[in-house]
């Protein structure tokens, strides 16, 4: 499998066969994950099935598969006879998607290497290989020699960022040390070509032997980083943008040394022979300014990551033997029992087992106020506890962290590829094979049809033409942008799952909210207390918060809640008794000191019937408090009705306002529950939708969705349950709430982190911007080198006499690529 046409065809030939459940295929890994019922289809048949569309499959390369997939650094396999291994690779230098072909290209023509996964925009390379016939060594070698810089990815996260960043500080310093060689070099050429323009320079620096001293070092220390393209070139038959400025900047050189040193061979017609040392030399060093900027750009690109594991502790107090003591967050157990001080960052995710605390969790949700957390909430590593000491116990360590698995979400999603890229990523693995065809053409034809000096002519725009030729400028077009946008709406408790996803949003044109816990609060919540016959409100919650507190329900909860919340003491209760599918009873003591007891009853219409009593004298309160959604008990003492309690699970606070907000973008909006129709539309109205789904059972969700999606709708579905995964996964955009099950956020294609509603049409907002940026930037990428490349090759010369200097087009490259990256920053710069 080479492309994503091959994923296509692979995926559609075993969908249509017979006994084949599902068939996901992966390029990039060269495998596919089928389900299958063995009883009608088996391993040989489905290879065959393979074999019929001119692929071969390997059956049993699941081992392969995990080696592939693995983030461990290195995991030693024995597949089908071979000793596999899989290193990960950081990749320095490894800037575009042409990088990252150039880099896989070399790595697949190893003897022994089986798969390689190559992820520009982190830099990182995995590759699979048989150790009996490739050593690391060999793997880094080839790295190395294509021009980049390898890292082995080993050790703790931390450490690796500190590696990463001590290369980029090395490359900075070597870069800013040649610039500064190079650029007094390079002014003393330029000046020293011309004396005619520049008189007062001593003379000794007109002579062509001093200038040929001066722009060799320029020419081959200066410039040696893009003598890696030659080596491509020779060793590896392929060629990338350091190629075609080598053999620009060395045919400028080599012709002016042959000038100069023998200058009556090619003196013609009694004029003096042209010399080209400062093109060569102010080309290399203007290319390499662009270098510099843009190394000093992307590592601002990047922050997000490194915001996100700098903020991660490194040491973790744990109780043993009833002694604290301090070790290495890496020696952390699930089980410890962790202790927390005021200001200091929380070392993993864990519960609370004593103590209580406010604890700042803006690095995750983006919410500024602190949360209250107590015995037996959760806390999540590397957030900030502000106030009080707590010990708590931890449940996830390492890579299974909340933030561990918020930096992969992160990576993954700036790894992977926008639907719009793919044009990008054509055009660019045939652009420099195209450029050198259109140089040897420019200087065929000004060599033989161009005006005397022809050679000087066609050498002049031979070299314009290689030298302006930006394919980095079109490989960063897109993921540039999707890297930008995706680390900074990460700040704001937004996380991406992959590059698709942000394109798509900004299309989307109807959302299904599923009702609880997304368009409310997930948990019932007493909504009104009315004591009827001039009963007092506050006697008629006592008595029913009295009886609720042996029972478990949900809509207990609620009510002896807002009786804690009032500071109410509760009665004593005796012979209590839950009624099913009715309410309870039980007898309490109002008075303890004389004693004096009553019987009661708290539940709905059934009971009330049960006991004997008529409700018509108050039906149309309770009638009322139905109407809005709302679950109504009645409270029955000695034979009498004294008032009617209602629960609710009530919307979010910001509910209404996202709802509003998402109609004026046009959107139509549905909320999707599996109430009943009347509570269902109640809800609905509060929150301002008019299309609701009722009355939906969980394994019908998906279906909903497929029903939008059938009348052409893009749809979003906003979830926060183990059964929304389904329609999260049918939907073209499924968008999970951060305090959901994990399932519904590995189903999600967008994670809210805080939950707040108000965070979807920010998320649209930031696909609309992303996907214009990305338009900007592959417009200018492509009108750039479609307009610039012909006037490089001399088209203009015949009409306006225009020929580009190669100076120039050194200088427009280099612009090009940063143009791209700065226009990208833009999205860091403003506010989402």
């Amino acid at each position: 499998m080479h492309c994503a046409s091959c994923v296509a065809v692979i995926e559609r030939v075993l969908s249509k066969t017979a006994g084949v459940r599902s068939a996901t295929a992966n390029f990039a890994t060269e495998t596919t994950k089928i389900e299958f019922d063995e009883n009608i289809i088996s391993e040989s048949g489905l290879a065959k099935t393979i074999e019929s569309v001119g692929y071969r499959l390997d059956i049993g390369a699941e081992e392969k598969t995990a080696a592939v997939e693995a983030v461990a650094d290195k995991k030693k396999k024995t597949s089908g006879g071979k000793k596999t291994e899989t290193i990960s690779i950081k990749v320095l230098g490894m800037d575009s998607p042409h990088c990252a072909m150039i880099v896989e290209g070399a790595l697949k023509k190893l003897s022994g290497v089986v798969n390689t996964d190559v992820d520009f925009p982190n830099q990182r390379a995995k590759v699979v290989f048989d150790s009996s016939l490739i050593s690391v060594d060999g793997i880094f070698r080839v790295i190395a020699d294509a021009g980049y810089k390898p890292i082995k990815e080993e050790g703790k996260t931390e450490d690796l960022l500190d590696r990463e960043k001590n290369e980029r500080e090395k490359q900075l310093k070597i870069l800013e040390t040649k610039l500064a060689v190079g650029g007094i070099l390079s002014v003393l050429i330029f000046l020293g070509s011309f004396p005619q323009w520049f008189s007062f320079m001593p003379q000794i620096f007109n002579n062509h032997w001093i200038l040929l001293v001066l722009t060799t070092p320029v020419q081959f220390w200066v410039g040696w980083q893009f003598y890696s393209g030659l080596r491509l070139l020779i060793k590896y038959r392929t060629a990338d943008m350091n190629t075609l400025i080598a053999i620009g900047t060395l045919a400028a050189y080599f012709y002016s040394v042959a000038v100069t040193v023998f200058p009556f061979y090619f003196a013609q017609g009694g004029l003096a022979p042209a010399i080209y040392f400062d093109t060569s030399a102010i080309i290399i060093v203007l290319i390499l300014l662009g270098k510099y900027f843009e190394v000093l750009m992307k590592g601002r690109a990047s922050e997000a990551i490194k915001k996100l594991i700098g903020l991660q502790p490194k040491t973790a107090k744990i109780l043993r033997g009833g002694k604290e003591i301090e070790i290495s967050i890496s020696e952390v157990q699930v089980g410890d029992m962790i202790v927390v001080r005021p200001g200091e960052r929380i070392p993993v995710d864990g519960k609370i087992t004593e103590g209580e605390s406010e604890i700042d969790e803006s690095m995750i949700t983006g919410e500024s106020m602190p949360v209250h957390k107590k015995v037996g909430s959760a806390v999540i590593g590397s957030t900030i506890n502000k106030f009080g000491t707590f010990t708590f116990q931890a449940t996830k360590i390492g890579k299974d962290t909340v933030l561990s698995q918020i930096i992969k979400m992160v990576e993954d999603a700036q790894g992977s590829k926008a639907p719009i890229q793919r044009l990008a990523d054509l055009i660019s693995s045939y652009f420099v094979p195209a450029v050198f065809v259109i140089a040897f053409l420019t200087f065929i034809v000004w060599f033989f049809f161009g005006p005397v000096p022809s050679f000087t002519f066609a050498l002049v725009n031979f070299v314009a033409v290689l030298i302006i030729a930006c394919p980095c400028a079109l490989g960063l077009a897109t993921p540039m942008a999707i890297m930008v946008a995706s680390g900074n709406a990460a700040g704001k408790g937004i996380l991406v799952k992959d590059a698709a996803s942000l394109e798509i949003a900004n299309k989307i044109n109807a959302v299904i909210l599923d009702k609880t816990g997304t368009l409310t609060e997930g948990k019932p919540q007493l909504t009104d207390v009315i004591a009827f016959d001039n009963e007092n409100r506050k006697e008629v919650l006592t008595l029913a918060a009295s009886l609720e507190q042996r029972s478990e329900h949900p809509l207990a909860r609620a009510i002896i809640d807002d009786a804690k919340k009032e500071k109410i003491e509760l009665y004593k209760l005796e012979e209590f008794k839950a009624i099913s599918g009715k309410g309870l009873r039980g007898v309490l003591q109002t008075n303890s000191e004389s004693g004096q007891k009553i019987e009661a009853y708290l539940g709905n219409r059934a009971l009330a019937a049960d006991v004997g009593l008529n409700i018509s004298s108050y039906e149309d309160d309770v009638r009322k408090l139905e109407n809005d959604g709302k679950t109504v008990m009645i409270l029955m003492v000695d034979k009498k009705i004294k008032g009617a309690l209602a629960v609710a699970d009530v919307l979010k606070k910001e509910s209404i306002k996202a709802v509003r907000a998402l109609k004026e973008n046009n959107i139509e909006v549905w909320m999707l529950t599996g109430d009943n129709d009347r509570t269902a539309r109640a809800i609905a109205a509060q929150a301002g939708i008019d299309n609701v789904m009722s009355e939906v059972l969980p394994d019908k969700k998906s279906e909903k969705v497929r029903e939008l999606q059938a009348q052409g709708k893009i749809v979003a579905m906003i979830g926060d349950g183990i059964n929304d995964a389904p329609a999260l996964t049918q939907a073209n955009i499924g968008i999970a709430m951060g305090e959901g099950t994990d399932i519904a956020m590995e189903s999600a294609n967008i994670t809210l982190m805080r939950g707040d509603l108000m965070l979807i049409p920010e998320v649209i907002k930031l696909s609309k911007r992303t996907m214009k940026i990305i338009k900007q930037n592959l417009f200018w990428a492509f009108f750039y080198n479609v307009a610039f490349i012909p006037v490089a090759a001399g088209v203009l010369f015949p009409f306006f006499g225009i020929l580009l200097n190669p100076i120039f087009a050194g200088a427009a490259m280099a612009f090009s690529s940063l143009s791209v990256v700065g226009n990208s920053l833009r999205l860091k710069a403003k506010q989402l």
